[in-house]
């Protein structure tokens, strides 16, 4: 029998705490859609899902997004299903509606049953260093430091590579690689004849991997970068709008990333992240990200990372920044991510 379900949309606009910035701007505020869902065959439940486009950047950010959105629910609570090849180019939306449907089957924020959601266990997560001037950058990379953080990730590419890799030489004074990993994230930020050069610089420190050294979508020079890096290049941007399983093999296939880094929000949903992950029979590692949204969709990201049972540090902890986020049973100690409540 095909469940009945009922879906209402609740449209949010969260505050970030300090603007964060990046290579492509400053945010300020984050708005996301929140999806509610409920059904007679579970009677007192309700789940909550999280859609979070961002701006100028996701494949699905549209100008009538929640009209989509809405069209979208009303298919589901017709057809009792996520349509996820159908649907597979609106992978915000997609994140959103698997995670409510997830919360509404478990009845708990513990979405699978992992050491995590039982309180076991931590997910060990990088400390992340947002762009600004550089005492505002050298502010941030102390305090992580002094917290514990074994995985530092600064992002870079605003202030000038002089100031950023005296930064990072600050780090690498104190402490080995032995001791802390150092990832770095340039948001598309090089010029394609500069980028060799750049990297060549940061390899110096013994960085783990860089993210996305120059610009998405250039795939000659971006494999002639991956083919002679002395630093692993990882994978972010490159990734969004290759929604079917051929289009990830193409892009695998033709760059070589060393690494791969993955927001359902952004590519794909729990279910198109699933198809990335298995490709790994490529030699190209991965890491699980989440994307600005709220509490609701990082724990959602949170919970499914912890199905991989991935000792790799993971980016979860942006869903810290916003002044009304909403009331997660997460918390922070040192540097791994834990989900605290005894039930929901």
């Amino acid at each position: 029998m095909i469940p009945s379900y009922r879906i209402d949309i609740f449209p949010r606009l969260f505050h970030f705490k300090k603007p964060a910035g990046t290579s492509r701007g400053v945010y300020t505020e984050r708005r996301s859609w929140y999806v509610r869902v409920a059904s007679e065959a579970c009677p007192g439940r309700e789940g909550w899902g999280e859609c979070a486009p961002l701006p100028q950047l996701s494949v699905d950010d549209l100008p009538d997004y929640e009209g989509v959105l809405r069209g979208i629910c009303a298919e589901v609570a017709r057809t009792g299903q996520v349509d996820t090849e159908r649907w597979r180019e609106y992978p915000s939306m997609l994140f959103g509606l698997e995670t409510a449907l997830r919360h509404l089957e478990r009845g708990t924020y513990a979405l699978w049953d992992t050491p995590f959601s039982r309180g076991e266990e931590g997910i060990c997560i990088n400390g992340l260093i947002w762009m600004g001037d550089h005492d505002a950058m050298y502010r941030q990379i102390r305090e992580k430091l002094e917290a514990g953080f074994r995985c530092v990730k600064l992002k870079i590419g605003a202030i000038g590579l002089e100031e950023e890799l005296d930064l990072l030489r600050f780090i690498r004074r104190h402490f080995p690689a032995r001791e802390v990993e150092l990832r770095v994230d340039a948001n598309g930020a090089f010029a394609p004849a500069e980028a060799l050069d750049k990297l060549k610089r940061l390899a110096e420190l013994d960085l783990h991997s860089i993210e996305q050294p120059i610009r998405a979508g250039q795939w000659d020079e971006m494999a002639g970068l991956t083919s002679v890096s002395p630093l692993p290049v990882a994978f972010d941007e490159e990734l969004i709008g290759h929604c079917s399983l051929e289009a990830k093999r193409r892009l695998l296939d033709a760059l070589h990333p060393q690494y791969i880094v993955l927001k359902p929000s952004l590519h794909g949903g729990f279910s198109g992240c699933r198809e990335w992950i298995e490709e790994e029979k490529r030699n190209v590692g991965w890491w699980i990200t989440s994307a600005l949204e709220s509490n609701v969709g990082l724990n959602a990201i949170a919970q499914w990372c912890a199905t991989w049972q991935t000792r790799m540090p993971q980016g979860l902890g942006t869903g810290m920044l916003f002044t009304d986020n909403v009331p997660m049973p997460l918390e922070i100690r040192k540097d791994c991510l834990w989900y605290v409540a005894d039930g929901d």
